[in-house]
């Protein structure tokens, strides 16, 4: 499966980036490059990582994400991961990066976490 990028404006100063399908080592450095492209734009904030639609990432994508995440920090940016699909969410807990992405919840849990309201 192929990787596309999708990239929006939240606010003035916060962009999303939106990748979709799979980050391994043929497609890695384009998470990378997609950072680097809004950096390079204008003056941000925060740069949210939408992994929602990431079916599948490897050691290399993860490496990828954090050189993302050493760009923005050099430019004084936040960058954060929001929505991360289950698959991505597992992979960020196992190498004990949530933390460092802003402790993202998968995406859908949130609704599923919520009480069951009572009638008593």
């Amino acid at each position: 499966m192929t990787l596309s990028i999708m990239t929006s404006t939240l606010a003035d100063d916060v962009v999303e980036v939106s990748p979709s399908g799979e980050i391994d080592v043929e497609n890695a450095y384009e998470i990378r490059e997609a950072v680097a492209g809004q950096l390079a734009a204008g003056h941000l904030a925060r740069i949210e990582l939408n992994l929602q639609n990431v079916t599948f990432i490897d050691s290399v994508g993860i490496s990828a994400l954090v050189a993302a995440f050493q760009l923005a920090q050099v430019s004084e940016v936040k960058l954060i991961v929001t929505r991360p699909s289950r698959f991505a969410h597992r992979q960020l807990w196992v190498t004990g990066l949530l933390g460092l992405f802003g402790n993202p919840q998968p995406f859908g849990e949130a609704d599923a976490a919520q009480p069951a309201v009572s009638g008593i």
